[in-house]
């Protein structure tokens, strides 16, 4: 492999591996608490036990990725997660797995989990720079493998636990966080994160880049005063604001559908896991689709009415739709148009923040930014499983497509919005989109 094009295929393959396991276990975690408990409630506590960590360390983490780099979190975080997910299926094994223990190891690989993300995110525009590519491009490939990662993931989850059980499934998500930190180690260079080449703007591949200025490579400062700077940017930017307030809830009501609502949906109607992998596959496919398409026209779109309307067809269909018995196909069919639909999200959001958040504050900003986003996700969980025992599947459903159609009409009648197009003028006048790091829809 050409040299300078290894770094970012192993943050690329790093994050395709990572990500699978993650979305292996998502369909794995959920059907195990089920079928061992029979209650949607423990597998929102469950759920709840894994994402707080997961929001809270990666928020407080980024400070450190700016200090000790993102390479060496990517790989400790990547062991931290192989090792716990594969005690779980250990200890069940043994028969020495209740549920309290079960909850201490979840929320460790929640912990492993939020760094490790947030490390690999980073890391793009400096493998973009080593590489001599535009960033718009390497962002692209970053999001059609978050969405390959979305289609292989469910299948795998599915096909496994709807053949040999659960705990097959999560041990095979253990081998893939153990994977993502091989590629790490050898994909990457030591020292990846400091004082790195800077991506190339604005121009093709091979041509100059922009150098680092001192503020981007001093990281000296103590902990707290760099994670402070971070907090004192993010209140300054009221579109950011604004977008993390949004996706926040979206993300909450998305979280709330993969770990209880869908689950128990699958269970209670007899379609099983198999069903729906398969729909979470067809999402994550189209959604590549979408991703591709997005890359190559999404500039010439006007943003804020293409991302409103992609969010309206991706989000609240899913919900409505499981809350009446229909055929099989549509159910699918609806999956699919969603997925399509969600393949502009993370392209206008990431252009957005790129173009707000300084090159140097990548790791603090970018780790509060995403850790501000999924707040609401471990909450997601829990509340569902709450209000499914409280009034049954249908009603829960209903009321959080209602809910997810709110969200998205209300925020977007917010005057920070208007910003969004200027944005990418102003951006292409001084090319500082190449210096950014954004916030991503989950």
């Amino acid at each position: 492999m050409n040299g300078r094009l290894r770094p970012l295929a192993g943050v690329l393959a790093a994050t395709a591996v990572a990500l699978t396991g993650t979305r292996v276990s998502a369909i794995a975690l959920p059907w195990y608490v089920l079928g061992t408990t029979g209650s949607a409630a423990w597998t929102g506590v469950v759920a709840f036990a894994e994402m707080v960590p997961y929001v809270l360390v990666k928020a407080l983490t980024g400070p450190l990725v700016d200090r000790v780099g993102p390479r060496r979190i990517s790989l400790a975080a990547d062991v931290v997660s192989a090792a716990a997910a594969g005690a779980v299926v250990l200890l069940h094994t043994l028969g020495a797995l209740p549920m309290g223990a079960l909850i201490a190891l979840v929320v460790v690989i929640g912990a492993g989990r939020g760094p490790g993300d947030l490390a690999k995110e980073i890391m793009i525009p400096e493998a973009a720079g080593r590489a001599g590519m535009p960033l718009e491009r390497a962002t692209g490939l970053m999001g059609v493998t978050e969405r390959l990662a979305q289609t292989v993931g469910p299948a795998a989850g599915g096909a496994v636990v709807g053949v040999f059980g659960a705990l097959p499934s999560l041990g095979l998500s253990a081998v893939f966080f153990a994977v993502g930190s091989v590629i790490v180690a050898w994909a990457l260079p030591r020292g990846m994160g400091h004082r790195a080449p800077e991506p190339v703007v604005g121009a093709e591949a091979g041509e100059g880049a922009t150098p680092a200025s001192p503020r981007e490579t001093a990281g000296n400062d103590g902990y707290w005063r760099r994670f402070g700077e971070g907090m004192a940017f993010l209140r300054g930017e009221p579109l950011l604001l604004i977008l993390i307030a949004m996706v926040c809830v979206t993300n909450l009501l998305d979280a709330a559908f993969g770990q209880v609502l869908g689950p128990v949906w699958a269970k209670e109607s007899g379609h099983g896991p198999v069903l729906l992998g398969l729909c979470g596959s067809v999402m994550g496919l189209t959604a590549v689709g979408g991703s591709l398409v997005a890359a190559a026209v999404a500039h010439r779109l006007p943003r804020r009415p293409v991302l409103f309307v992609a969010f309206l067809i991706a989000g609240p269909p899913r919900f409505l739709l499981l809350a009446f018995d229909l055929p099989v196909a549509a159910i699918v069919a609806v999956f699919a148009v969603g997925g399509f639909a969600g393949g502009f999200l993370n392209p206008i959001l990431g252009a957005v923040s790129f173009e707000r958040v300084p090159r140097h504050l990548l790791g603090r900003v970018g780790g509060l930014q995403t850790s501000l986003s999924f707040v609401g996700v471990p909450l997601g969980g829990l509340l569902a499983g709450a209000a499914v025992t409280v009034t049954g599947l249908a009603p829960v459903l209903l009321a959080c497509g209602a809910a997810y159609v709110l969200a998205i009409v209300l925020t977007g009648l917010r005057p920070e919005w208007r910003e969004m197009d200027l944005l990418r003028a102003r951006s292409a006048l001084d090319g500082s989109a190449g210096e950014r790091v954004g916030v991503r829809e989950r």
